[in-house]
């Protein structure tokens, strides 16, 4: 009898547990006076990662010390959702090694990461917390945290600024062509020779030329008159002007068949010092740099003579061949040549291509819109001409169609690739690539005006808003408005957007609508929605206009 006793008395006390245990998970399910917040309060998406903190505060004797409790944050969004990662707590005498709650109470906090996924933007953050008690477990009903994602982050442009060279291609050339007559020591006789000689030859062809191109039109001739730097200042002057007279008459016999400038300008330059320091710098002549020295050291024309002479040895040779060829006079026809048009370049590169010289191929290249003929032009331009603006271009082209590894190719064809537009342009490569952290180290050490503003935008995509809207500082665009958005500042936002295309637009209405102003927000969300329907998709789910609808 006493055995039986015993046993009913041991199963007694196994109910009594087992229902003791078990209210005591009920009642910690029933979380009374337990607080829970989520920062922030709406999830913010930051890059493809959608962050939260939770802050538990759990009241004292909430927690039994043999209890454990497991809590798994999930996202639900329209057609599915996102399960976090399940944490577990543990009373004071639960041996594990999960974070301790001790009965006396306390406060928690845990963050969580979820991934980004199409839908997001409507959702709510659960906790579904299960409590653990002796043999027993109760799951507690699910507590909401957080309600809506605000995706306004992926808006940044990740596509990358970036320079493109100009083609250097001018509509209207300005040349000119020349000859000259040299005069014998101390005269200003032109010798009929001299009219004959085979400078002033291929300036007469010249000028027919000229003359019989209608793209051309002349602007005007110099005749310009020299005396060689030896003999005295006031001496040559009277010279100079003198040989300045008897070249204008001989100009008059150069272009007695009718080919003639509109305006003839005559000039008498006297003593030609400075075409004496070129002539001496292009020559081999010993001791030039001591020459060059003195032209440095003395501006009077006298003394520069006299020291010059003092050099015996060297003033032969200078007498012999250098003053001869700066007793002279040169005639200048200047002249404007009307470049191919657009249109005409067009026609040329297709059916004469091989006549265009480097700045015509690029202006070709640059305005087709065909993809596959820029690439064309743009490798005939640097097989043809080395040409480097070529390259760069093509590898610009190519970032442009979302081909980096090609951009990337083209690139290491260049013979700067260190300049600061090629490694900007290589920095934006690793930036289609989603490799930000290699992107960042090449537009460092870019550091240019478009590197900066990457610099931002990947900022941006990492959630250093502050970082972005300081590095745009008094910049617009659309990026410029988003970091000034997402770091608080409405007014700086306000004052990038000076555009009206979609999504400058878009992001006016954001902005009003954070202000309160609903009539403005939608008004300028109308103009974004109408320009662009996925904005308008967008929009009837993005929660910066849930006061807006």
């Amino acid at each position: 009898m006493k055995k039986i006793l015993t046993s009913v008395a041991l199963v007694a006390l196994v109910v009594f547990s087992s229902s003791c245990s078990k209210s005591r998970a009920e009642k910690m399910a029933m979380a009374e006076n337990v607080v829970v917040n989520c920062n922030p309060e709406v999830l913010q998406l930051v890059g493809d990662r959608i962050p939260a903190e939770i802050t538990v505060t759990y009241p004292e004797g909430y927690f039994y010390p043999e209890a454990t409790l497991d809590v798994t944050p999930v996202l639900v969004y329209e057609g599915g959702s996102l399960v976090g990662k399940t944490v577990t707590f543990q009373g004071e005498k639960v041996e594990a090694n999960n974070k301790v709650v001790p009965k006396a109470g306390g406060v928690v906090k845990e963050k969580f990461v979820f991934g980004n996924t199409e839908g997001v933007e409507s959702s709510y953050l659960e906790l579904r917390p299960v409590v653990h008690y002796g043999k027993h477990t109760v799951e507690c009903p699910a507590i909401k945290v957080a309600e809506g994602v605000n995706t306004t982050a992926n808006l940044v442009n990740l596509k990358g600024s970036y320079n493109i060279m100009e083609d250097g291609y001018q509509a209207v050339l300005h040349k000119s062509t020349e000859g000259q007559i040299l005069y014998d020591i101390n005269s200003s006789v032109v010798k009929n020779s001299q009219l004959r000689s085979q400078s002033i030859l291929e300036l007469q062809e010249a000028l027919k030329e000229i003359a019989a191109d209608e793209r051309v039109t002349v602007t005007g001739t110099q005749i310009i008159a020299y005396a060689s730097p030896d003999g005295g200042e006031k001496l040559n002057a009277e010279l100079s002007d003198k040989r300045a007279g008897t070249a204008e008459k001989a100009w008059g016999k150069i272009t007695k068949d009718g080919t003639k400038a509109d305006e003839v300008q005559v000039k008498s330059i006297g003593q030609d010092w400075k075409g004496f320091q070129e002539a001496i710098s292009a020559s081999d002549i010993a001791d030039k740099e001591l020459i060059l020295r003195v032209l440095s050291m003395y501006s009077d024309p006298a003394v520069r003579e006299s020291e010059i002479r003092n050099m015996s040895k060297i003033y032969t040779e200078i007498s012999k061949n250098v003053f001869p060829e700066l007793r002279r006079a040169r005639f200048v026809t200047n002249y404007d040549f009307k470049n191919f048009t657009d249109e005409e370049l067009v026609e040329l590169s297709n059916t004469a291509i091989n006549v265009l010289d480097e700045p015509a191929l690029l202006r070709v290249a640059g305005q087709s819109t065909d993809a596959d003929r820029k690439v064309l032009l743009y490798n005939l331009a640097a097989e043809k001409f080395n040409s480097q603006k070529a390259l760069y271009n093509l590898a610009a082209l190519y970032i442009a169609k979302n081909e980096p590894a090609n951009a990337e190719r083209t690139l290491a064809r260049l013979e700067d690739k260190n300049s600061a537009d090629a490694q900007n342009l290589l920095g934006v490569a690793a930036m289609l690539r989603s490799d930000y952290e290699a992107a960042s180290k090449l537009l460092a050490k870019a550091g240019n005006a478009a590197a900066a503003q990457n610099l931002a935008a990947i900022d941006i995509y990492n959630g250093d808003y502050a970082a972005a809207a300081s590095k745009l500082k008094n910049t617009t665009g659309t990026n410029a408005a988003l970091a000034n958005i997402l770091n608080g500042d409405l007014k700086a936002a306000s004052a990038a957007l000076t555009g009206d295309d979609a999504l400058t637009n878009y992001l006016k209405a954001i902005v009003a609508a954070r202000k309160g102003d609903v009539s403005a927000a939608k008004a300028a969300l109308k103009l974004a929605t109408d320009k662009c329907p996925k904005l308008a998709e967008r929009a009837a789910k993005d929660i910066e206009f849930a006061t807006v609808r």
